[in-house]
């Protein structure tokens, strides 16, 4: 497991977060700026919801994301094909039609939110007794 320093994290994993949260001196880190620019409420269930439904149109993936507005869904999806992640695909057509779709850059994003999805669902007994205990302790 490797040598383990005083708050019990191995060396080797304190080095890999060190490296994500490092700080450029020219500015944000590009790995630490992507987290931050996707970990937001949107971002990975409009990800997880393209790699279900494949080329969904707006409005088909905006009755999908449950909650979402139009204008922050157009903004998680312009953030999204910025990073790369996603591609907006315009037809010729009156109405215009618009399909969105993961990059293969998306979909590797993709396999790896699975494996989170596969964590949370493998652990939801455990974070719902936590979640319990917590709001029962804060509620007095």
């Amino acid at each position: 497991m490797g040598v383990t320093i005083a708050d019990n994290q191995p060396v080797e994993r304190r080095k890999k977060i060190a490296k994500i949260l490092e700080e450029k001196a020219n500015g944000l880190c590009p790995v630490h700026d992507f987290l931050i620019h996707f970990a937001n409420k949107w971002s990975m269930l409009v990800v997880l919801n393209l790699g279900y439904a494949g080329s969904p149109r707006f409005n088909e993936l905006k009755s999908r994301v449950s909650g979402i507005s139009q204008r922050m869904l157009t903004v998680t999806l312009r953030s999204l094909e910025e990073d790369g992640l996603v591609t907006r695909q315009l037809y010729p057509e009156i109405p215009p039609r618009v399909e969105y779709q993961l990059t293969p850059l998306g979909k590797s994003l993709l396999d790896v939110m699975m494996g989170l999805g596969e964590w949370a669902a493998k652990h939801e007994a455990e974070i719902a007794k936590a979640r319990k205990k917590f709001r029962g302790r804060n509620t007095a």
